[in-house]
């Protein structure tokens, strides 16, 4: 069986005083990859592309109401919040369906068609012009949008990075795998905010204790113990450490390079016609190798969003030659290493020792 889609359950309706709108969140489909992609074996892939914007539409939505339901955001107040894209989708989505004026800040590496689209949807973007020395990118954003908060009466930020509302948000996604699988092995999730891992999980160990997680990573990440450096690839990783990430429910830890995630996103294009960008495509190497080791598991992976924001990267022979992104095949097995900071990881590596790298200081 190389593809088979498999849709969930109708959602409920939303709320009173939101919008028909979010009803086109969630109920994504559910497809299984194997021949020829996955040679003896095959894996279950979660499309979170196919909600308007992507998987952050269910957080952003669920943090917005939830903030409403509290106080903390008042009818028609500001929201501000850093992004680097797929959660500023979710934002605007957001501000629509409750009627509020969402402020973005970016940094230069959003690409174009994501700025013309958050234009489009009449968001104020704004754009950081110098990385953090410590924080690189993510850091800079943070501190224009506590400027951007104390220039604004009555504005909101969401702050998906430390916000339980964000785990809270993904326990509908859980229970449309509980759906549709019977059983669950394995969950494979790329690791940013770490707030759908620790959504997903916390919902399917109470069906599943046995469960394994398994962190998705990105080289240059700081977030499980690496040193940050500059980073090509967006939406997993980071240069600070969330504190939404859950690092005692991990069974092993992942780190790919953008050359192993662009041959894993075409790879999965021309066998099976999905894909995804950066996050897909190292999600994707992960899963295919733990498929590949234990076929007789249900593995399910979490594809955050679709390949069109990707066109002019991922998919773009130009931009991947002037980087040195093609002709890279994955060795077949990942490197290891006994701790995260044994050495600075260059290629796919794998960990089984996943600890907090500020335990003890939060």
């Amino acid at each position: 069986m190389s593809s088979q889609a498999v849709f969930a359950r109708p959602q409920e309706a939303p709320a009173v005083g939101s919008s028909s709108l979010s009803l086109a969140v969630g109920n994504t489909p559910l497809v299984f990859i194997s021949e020829p992609f996955v040679p003896g074996g095959g894996f279950w892939a979660k499309l979170e592309g196919f909600n308007p914007g992507g998987i952050k539409d269910r957080p952003a939505l669920h943090m917005v109401r939830r903030a409403r339901a509290r106080g903390d955001l008042r009818p028609g107040a500001t929201i501000i919040e850093s992004t680097s894209g797929t959660l500023g989708l979710g934002l605007a989505l957001a501000g629509i369906v409750f009627g509020h004026p969402v402020v973005l800040v970016g940094d230069p590496g959003m690409e174009p068609l994501m700025c013309r689209l958050l234009a489009s949807y009449e968001v104020r973007l704004e754009i950081v012009t110098e990385p953090h020395p410590i924080g690189g990118w993510q850091q800079a954003r943070r501190e224009r949008v506590q400027r951007l908060l104390a220039e604004t009466p009555g504005a909101y930020c969401p702050d998906q990075y430390n916000n339980p509302d964000n785990v809270e948000a993904y326990a509908g996604l859980a229970h449309e795998l509980l759906g549709r699988l019977p059983h669950i092995d394995t969950l494979v999730c790329s690791v940013g905010t770490g707030g759908h891992s620790a959504g997903i999980l916390g919902v399917l160990r109470h069906h599943f204790p046995d469960l394994k997680l398994v962190g998705v990573d990105t080289i240059g990440s700081t977030i499980f113990g690496q040193p940050a450096r500059a980073r090509l690839m967006r939406g997993l990783g980071s240069s600070i450490h969330p504190r939404n990430v859950a690092y005692d429910a991990f069974s092993e830890v992942h780190w790919v390079s953008p050359a192993e995630a662009v041959w894993a996103c075409r790879s999965l294009a021309a066998r099976h016609y999905v894909s995804g960008g950066w996050s897909t495509g190292a999600v994707t190497l992960v899963a295919r190798w733990l498929a590949r080791t234990a076929p007789e598991q249900t593995i399910v992976a979490i594809f955050p969003d679709g390949p069109w924001r990707y066109w002019n990267t991922v998919f773009d022979d130009d931009y991947c030659h002037a980087h040195g992104l093609l002709g890279t095949v994955p060795a077949e097995e990942p490197d290891l290493l006994r701790s995260p900071a044994e050495r600075e990881v260059r290629r796919w590596t794998r960990c089984t020792t996943v600890t907090d790298p500020l335990a003890g200081t939060r």
